[in-house]
């Protein structure tokens, strides 16, 4: 017994809703005869009658009926499986796999909203890290966008840049001074624990920016929990430099903010990456054109 194939139902299920070959041939925009030899193909394809004829009116068979609820289901479930393939390659829908920076996650709220208005059926995988482990999870094809802190380096990437951003001084201790600028070189008092460990783009960043003045920075620790790190500044344990887009997150603690007055010694940039040379999902395609757009 050959099968029948998905053309085949739908012409069954036209000649038992239409009641006769020309009505249903009609309906199907064919000639009478090749659906006539359809049915006839059918019938012997399954070993058994489906419609009896008597002159012009046909009486489906209880093996026609079965055959007729079956191919219902059939089609129905093969047009949602068409739409929703299509949802999916379109990116109206699927899933989107995407990593964000400690230090960028007050970023994406507000990005996602605006996203999700615009594909409500779009699913999420979120993932927060440190911008090194982000960089390798892309490669491993764990996730295939992340929003990361520059610089890394980022040979196997495109790299989406997202905005540039100046530095905070973060202490409990209020300065004696007026204005809400401060320079490095004033910090050479201060007990400083970074907000990022050795090794990763911030830490870097701050290193590289006092490596231009001739003291060393009084640092007496590291901490890449934000939360901790806001709760021992608070506490006077130390202060601490932060890009911009942690400065909300310190509004509810009793500290006091200085902006970094040269912006050319300590900026930070953060940027959306995708692994070169690979495939994305078209959820992943819509999210970086709708960053540019935005942009």
């Amino acid at each position: 017994m050959s099968a029948l194939d998905i053309r085949q139902l739908r012409y069954f299920i036209a000649i038992v809703e239409e009641k006769t070959i020309s009505a249903a041939a009609k309906r199907l925009h064919l000639s009478q005869p090749p659906l006539s030899q359809q049915l006839k193909a059918m019938e012997e394809a399954l070993g058994t009658t489906l419609i009896e004829r008597n002159g012009k009116s046909l009486a489906v068979t209880e093996a026609g009926k079965t055959l007729y609820q079956h191919a219902l289901e059939i089609v129905q479930l093969m047009e949602e499986a068409q739409t929703a393939v299509t949802a999916v390659g379109q990116g109206m829908n699927g899933n989107l796999s995407l990593g964000v920076n400690t230090f960028s996650e007050n970023l994406l709220p507000a990005i996602l909203e605006d996203f999700q208005a615009a594909f409500p059926e779009v699913t999420y995988k979120i993932q927060q890290n440190e911008s090194v482990h982000l960089c390798q999870l892309v490669r491993e094809r764990v996730l295939e966008l992340a929003i990361i802190r520059l610089p890394l380096p980022l040979e196997d990437f495109h790299v989406l840049h997202l905005r540039t951003e100046p530095f905070y001084f973060v202490t409990a201790q209020k300065l004696p001074i007026e204005k809400t600028e401060i320079e490095l070189r004033d910090l050479q008092q201060s007990r400083l624990i970074f907000p990022s460990t050795e090794g990763l783009g911030v830490h870097y960043l701050l290193l590289e920016a006092f490596s231009r003045y001739p003291f060393t920075p009084n640092i007496v620790g590291e901490c890449s929990d934000i939360e901790l790190l806001m709760t021992l500044v608070a506490n006077h344990f130390a202060a601490t430099i932060v890009p911009e887009t942690l400065i909300p997150r310190f509004t509810k603690r009793a500290v006091h903010t200085y902006r970094i007055a040269n912006t050319s010694e300590l900026t930070g940039s953060v940027g959306l990456i995708w692994l070169k040379n690979h495939h994305l999902s078209k959820a992943a395609q819509n999210f970086i054109s709708f960053l540019q757009a935005r942009l």
